[in-house]
C-alpha cells in the first residue's frame, strides 16, 4: 500500500467528490418530487440548479479518477479536455431545465396558485442541510474544481434560504406569487451563469488563448532573450482552462555553439516559469533556416 500513499490528496478529493455527488443527485430527484407535491415552482427551480450542480459534480469526479490516467499515443495531452465537454452537457441540461421552470411559472404570474408553505419549508431545511453538508465536505478540498463546486454549493445553500424565508412568509399571508417571482429570479440567475459559462467554454474550445494578455506577454518575453531576433507561429491555448499548452519558433541572429544553446534553453525556461505552462515545444531556427512551417504553406501555392 505504501507505493500510492503519495495519491491520497488526489484519492481523497475523488471520494469527496464522489460523496458530494451522490448526496445532491439523490437530493435533486426528492427535489422535484416536493416541487410537484408541494406545487411550487420556486422549489422545481431549485431542483433544476441542484440538477445542474449534481451534473458538475459528477463530472468532476469522473474527470478526478480520468485525470489520474497519463497521457496515452490515442489522447495524448491526456483526458483534461473532457471537462470542456462536460461543462457544454451541463449547459445543455440547465437551459431545458431552465425553459421548462419559467414555462411553469411565467403563466402563474396571472393565475397565483398557493403552494404548500409548510412543505416548502421542510425541503427547504432539507436543502440547506443537504448542501451545507456538502460544502462542509467539499471546502476542505484544495483542487480548483472542488473550490468551485464549493461556491456552487454555497450558492445552492442561500437558494434554500430564500426558499425558506418564502415559506415562512405565505404562512401568515396570502401572497402566492412570490413562488412563481421567486423561481424566475433563480432561473434568471442560472441562465445568466450558464451564458457566462459557455461563452468561456466556447472559447477555449476553439482553442482561443486562454487570456488576451499573455500572447503579447510571451512574444515579448521571448525577443528578449539572448541571440533571438524573431518569434513566430507562436500558438497559445488551453486544454480546460487551467493546463496550458505553447509552442513557439525562435528565430536566432547566429550559429549558436552548443554552450550558448544550453545557457539559451536555461534563459528560456527561466522565462516561461512564471507562465505555468503544461505543455511547451520551442523551435530554434538558425540565420538562413526556411522555417519548416512556412515551407510547407510555400509547396501548396507551387502545386496550385
Amino acid at each position: 500500500m505504501g507505493h500510492h500513499h503519495h495519491d491520497h490528496s488526489k484519492d481523497m478529493a475523488s471520494e469527496r467528490l464522489g460523496w458530494a455527488f451522490l448526496l445532491n443527485f439523490c437530493f435533486t430527484i426528492i427535489e422535484f418530487i416536493g416541487g410537484v407535491l408541494t406545487n411550487s415552482t420556486a422549489i422545481l427551480a431549485d431542483a433544476v440548479h441542484d440538477l445542474g450542480d449534481s451534473l458538475s459534480l459528477g463530472m468532476a469526479w469522473i474527470l478526478n479518477k480520468l485525470g489520474r490516467k497519463r497521457a496515452n499515443s490515442q489522447f495524448t495531452y491526456g483526458y483534461r479536455r473532457l471537462s470542456l465537454a462536460g461543462a457544454f452537457i451541463n449547459a445543455v441540461v440547465l437551459i431545458v431545465g431552465s425553459t421548462w421552470v419559467l414555462l411553469e411559472a411565467i403563466p402563474r404570474l396571472w393565475d397565483p396558485q398557493m403552494p404548500m408553505a409548510n412543505g416548502m419549508i421542510a425541503l427547504a431545511v432539507l436543502g440547506i442541510a443537504v448542501n451545507g453538508f456538502a460544502a462542509f465536505k467539499l471546502s476542505k478540498g484544495k483542487s480548483l474544481n472542488e473550490r468551485i463546486i464549493n461556491w456552487h454549493l454555497i450558492e445552492d445553500v442561500l437558494g434554500w434560504v430564500a426558499v425558506l424565508i418564502v415559506g415562512i412568509v405565505l404562512l401568515f399571508v396570502d401572497w402566492p406569487i412570490l413562488d412563481p417571482l421567486l423561481s424566475i429570479a433563480f432561473t434568471v440567475f442560472i441562465l445568466f451563469n450558464v451564458i457566462r459559462n459557455l461563452h468561456e467554454t466556447a472559447r477555449l474550445f476553439f482553442q482561443a488563448a486562454p487570456d488576451n494578455g499573455t500572447v503579447e506577454a510571451v512574444t515579448a518575453t521571448l525577443k528578449q532573450l539572448p541571440n533571438v531576433v524573431d518569434v513566430h507561429h507562436l500558438h497559445f491555448w488551453s486544454l480546460d482552462g487551467e493546463h496550458h499548452v505553447l509552442t513557439a519558433h525562435l528565430v536566432l541572429d547566429e550559429d549558436i555553439e552548443s554552450e550558448q544553446r544550453r545557457y539559451l534553453k536555461e534563459a528560456i525556461d527561466k522565462a516561461l516559469l512564471p507562465y505555468q505552462l503544461s505543455h511547451t515545444t520551442i523551435e530554434l531556427e538558425l540565420p538562413g533556416e526556411v522555417c519548416r512551417d512556412e515551407s510547407a504553406h510555400h509547396d501548396h501555392h507551387h502545386d496550385h
